[in-house]
């Protein structure tokens, strides 16, 4: 919750009672005690005031208050005290505009402005002021009023910039924490499926064949490293992946898995950004045909047609198993998410002939 500040800033307030010195003029005419005193309550109220409304401290209500008792003197002061004291309407409505002119719709500082300025034309002319001094008046008020206002909109505007600046801030640390997590998943899911399956093999072979286990352990050491190797780069936000690298990958770990992967490639390279976002798509693919499908058999396709490229992975596993909708942020959610991130697509679901189908496509 905003703290509402009460006290106006000690240098806004010395920095606004430096321009009142033309007032010193009216004091000096002044022929009365009570016409100086309530020469110094305006002079002390405009700076509250005025202060106030730069620093944006108080409530509405109170400002208006404030503003109204300043009006209220600076039309008093020039019917009591003449001509000279018609410059008190000048620091009347530089006052509204401190006041109004940095609401988001500053119709109430036109107004005041336009008001102030017609009631010191009545009065000069009501109190028989000289045409010189009355002009000269007039248009230091409409000058001086124009330029607060400009300032105050200024001010405005560069609060509203600056929390701008401060929401932009957030959402990109929003979206690099949740790039992350992405990747993150997509980087163990991928090492964990390829480790956990190979170390059942090993189990397997332990016994009855120790070297194709010790061979099997020896991928798993070079998986882990190789995981180690990119948990780094990714970090660091250096990581680069190949698609031409990841689909030798998947085919390995397929084949490790048991399942019988066939890899086609018909596509030119492609651009760097494109190569990456399949190479992605092709590791959480081939992820949950290990881990979910229960296949025998998985082909994964590259190929280019209408200015995209498409990349087409197909099991002849259990569908059901494999289209278990992923958790919120992760695995199939997080590659679409990347994909229209890119104008890409991305189709999941059965295959006619049984099995399940996952459809990548991106306009390059």
């Amino acid at each position: 919750m905003k703290r509402t500040r009460w006290r106006p800033s000690i240098g806004g307030m010395l920095w606004v009672a430096v321009w009142t010195f033309p007032l010193l003029e009216p004091l000096s005419n002044a022929t009365s005690a009570l016409a100086v005193a309530g020469l110094v309550a305006f002079e002390l109220l405009y700076v509250y005031t005025a202060t106030l409304g730069f620093d944006g401290g108080g409530t509405p209500r109170m400002r208006s208050v404030l503003f109204v008792m300043v009006a209220a003197l600076g039309l008093a002061l020039p019917i009591a005290s003449g001509e000279h004291s018609l410059i008190l309407l000048l620091y009347v409505s530089c006052c509204g505009m401190a006041v109004y002119a940095g609401a988001e719709r500053p119709v109430t500082a036109v107004l005041v402005f336009l008001g102030v300025l017609a009631a010191q034309v009545a009065i000069g002319l009501a109190i028989g002021a000289q045409g010189w001094t009355l002009g000269s008046t007039v248009v230091g008020t409409i000058l001086s009023s124009l330029l607060v206002g400009a300032i105050r909109r200024m001010g405005r505007l560069i609060h509203e910039l600056r929390h701008t600046r401060e929401a932009l801030a957030e959402a990109a640390v929003a979206e690099e924490r949740l790039r992350f997590s992405r990747d993150l998943h997509d980087l163990l899911g991928h090492t964990l499926s390829v480790i956990v399956v190979k170390a059942e093999i090993v189990r397997r072979l332990a016994e009855r064949d120790p070297a194709a286990a010790a061979a099997q352990a020896a991928d798993i050491e070079q998986v882990g490293r190789r995981a180690l190797v990119e948990i780094r780069e990714a970090v660091t936000g250096y990581r680069e992946i190949g698609l031409t690298a990841e689909l030798t990958r998947a085919k390995g770990a397929l084949s490790a898995a048991g399942i019988a992967a066939d890899v086609l490639r018909t596509a030119d390279p492609l651009p760097d950004s494109a190569d990456r976002l399949l190479a992605w798509v092709v590791r959480e693919a081939t992820t949950n045909v290990v881990r979910h499908s229960g296949a025998r058999h998985c082909e994964i396709a590259v190929t280019i047609d209408d200015g995209a490229a498409s990349l087409r992975v197909t099991d002849d596993g259990d569908f059901a198993a494999t289209a278990a909708p992923p958790p919120p942020g992760n695995g199939l959610r997080g590659l679409t998410e990347r994909l229209d991130a890119a104008g890409g697509t991305l189709e999941t679901g059965p295959r006619p002939g049984g099995g399940f189908a996952l459809t990548a496509r991106l306009p390059l």
